[in-house]
């Protein structure tokens, strides 16, 4: 970045270039709202380690170290690879997995809210409510109920 010195610029004598002779300079430097993305194998290694870790507590910090980077620049990075906050993303994983295991009768819902990392039931029914729409009893009666044979809610048509 060039500067120019100017008599009357105050104590440090040093005006700022315009904006039109940043891209000379050599420096990357990103517009505003320009947001970078993560390196493909470098967001493949952390998605993966969000897939098995889903059950654990996850930080940003702990994702951001997976792939070495400091936790500000990686949120940055993550959103700008993914549309959403790293946060907003292991949410979604969690409620995703949730619902390929609330279409099988054999665990309880508490066991699955455990199963996927939340703390209680009753955090993961609210959150599962707000992604899905849906309660997961809801969701799981809805899934059993078009998985039946005979569709909608096992009528055989006889009535």
């Amino acid at each position: 970045m060039t500067t120019t010195q100017t008599p009357r610029a105050g104590s440090a004598g040093l005006v700022s270039v315009a904006p039109a002779e940043a891209p000379s300079s050599g420096w990357a430097v990103a517009a505003c709202g320009d947001v970078g993305s993560l390196p493909s194998c470098r967001l493949r290694r952390v998605t993966e380690y969000i897939q098995q870790n889903l059950d654990k507590d996850l930080t940003l910090g702990e994702l951001a170290a997976v792939v070495c980077m400091s936790r500000y620049h990686f949120a940055r990075l993550f959103k700008g690879s993914t549309g959403v906050p790293p946060h907003r993303f292991v949410v979604r994983q969690r409620i995703a997995r949730a619902r390929g295991v609330l279409a099988t009768p054999e665990l309880s819902i508490a066991e699955i809210s455990r199963l996927v990392g939340f703390r209680t039931p009753s955090h993961f029914t609210t959150v599962f409510r707000r992604v899905a729409g849906v309660t997961p009893r809801g969701y799981r009666t809805g899934t059993l109920r078009e998985n039946r044979p005979g569709g909608e809610g096992g009528c055989d048509g006889s009535h």
